[in-house]
């Protein structure tokens, strides 16, 4: 029987970076910590079970705690918060969230894990932190490989690109190779992922197993409506301005030039656009439906994600949202999972071993949301 590794996942969200390294079967949760509470709600009931693990509070005040303790794992894995790092924050320069690698890299040196994946937007792969973490590891007897992915090379149906960070203390690791693409198996498409939706109905969070979970529309208001259908397939702001120029807002028409994701419709035949926190505002990117004159649901947007209809998400609409778009796609962090599960086979003894461990099916099953 194939060894079951401990897992600790920090800046868990709602648990993307575990459900794709449970997938495997080869890793079970020990420890996990975010600063929202609905995310932490989220991820204990999913990966929860009877032993709740997940802690609510900010890393570095939990490690400050002397009544906290990090237990024995093999792989620390996390994304520290890309808002400091993405070109999206013009402050990031003296953004603090840059520097929170380093409680990160402090759990992995309390839990004598032997590796450590790190998870964040490409732009980490330029920055001085990197630098000052492969310089920290490497005194630890890490070596550090890093990589820009794009999700839609491992089964994923978005263009969504992101920098992983491999640390060992057992000889290199290399990351996965993309198994999706030209000369591969084709990429997973827009209709592949959302094609079988149906319309949704209402304008509430549905309680309900499946895929209609999430799938709910929202009250656009009039004028909404008549941008919504004078965007063409795979149109943008630029076709609004085109056909109703009486109905484009000011802002829009001033400027000429810019991004063409903008108010744009998705394409069928293509994986997505990244999926970010708002996905739900057709005004922030290219979140309309292919077809539909409407943006896409929370449910379309988990899917475009990779996660299944039987993942369970707390929280308002709003937290929700944010809760997919910051996720890493499960199938990307499988995909890595099994990397790591094939270097820590080669590397011998975890540990853990010898220390009771259960059945990996006792933190995995789906669980009801907290009260």
């Amino acid at each position: 029987m194939a060894q079951t590794y401990d897992l600790i996942d920090l800046f868990c969200g709602a648990g993307g970076f575990t459900e794709g390294f449970v997938r495997t079967g080869r890793f079970r949760s020990v420890l996990a910590n975010d600063a929202d509470a609905d995310a932490v709600a989220t991820y204990s009931s999913n990966f929860g079970g009877a032993e709740r693990h997940a802690h609510v509070g900010r890393l570095e005040e939990l490690l400050a705690d002397p009544d906290f303790e990090v237990p024995p794992a093999d792989v620390v894995i996390g994304g520290p918060p890309c808002q400091g790092f993405s070109l999206l924050n013009k402050g990031r320069r003296g953004d603090a969230r840059r520097d929170l690698w380093r409680p990160y890299f402090d759990v992995v040196q309390r839990s004598g894990a032997r590796l450590f994946v790190m998870e964040n937007v490409q732009q980490l792969l330029s920055s001085y932190e990197l630098v000052d973490l492969v310089e920290e590891a490497a005194e630890h007897g890490f070596e550090v490989r890093s990589r820009k992915l794009c999700a839609a090379d491992f089964g994923v149906p978005q263009e969504r690109y992101r920098a992983i960070v491999l640390g060992s203390r057992v000889g290199a690791v290399d990351h996965p190779e993309p198994t999706h693409g030209e000369g591969r198996v084709p990429w997973v498409t827009v209709r592949d992922a959302i094609g079988d939706l149906p319309e949704p109905v209402g304008t509430a969070i549905r309680e309900v197993p499946g895929p209609l979970n999430l799938h709910f529309g929202r009250n656009p208001t009039a004028k909404s409506r008549e941008r919504y259908r004078a965007v063409p397939p795979g149109g943008n702001r630029f076709d609004l301005q085109r056909n109703r120029p009486d109905i484009t807002p000011d802002c829009w028409i001033r400027k000429t030039k810019g991004g063409t994701d903008l108010f744009g419709r998705l394409w069928w035949s293509r994986p997505s656009v990244t999926i970010r926190t708002e996905f739900f505002k057709p005004e922030k990117g290219r979140y309309l439906h292919p077809e539909a004159h409407r943006p896409i649901t929370h449910r379309e947007a988990a899917r475009l994600q990779g996660f299944p209809d039987a993942f369970r998400f707390c929280g308002s609409k709003s937290r929700i949202a944010r809760q997919i778009g910051n996720a890493v796609p499960p199938p990307l962090a499988e995909a890595i999972g099994s990397r790591v599960a094939e270097a820590l086979d080669a590397s011998g003894v975890s540990v853990g071993e010898g220390r009771g461990r259960r059945a990996s099916s006792d933190i995995s099953g789906r669980g009801a949301c907290p009260a």
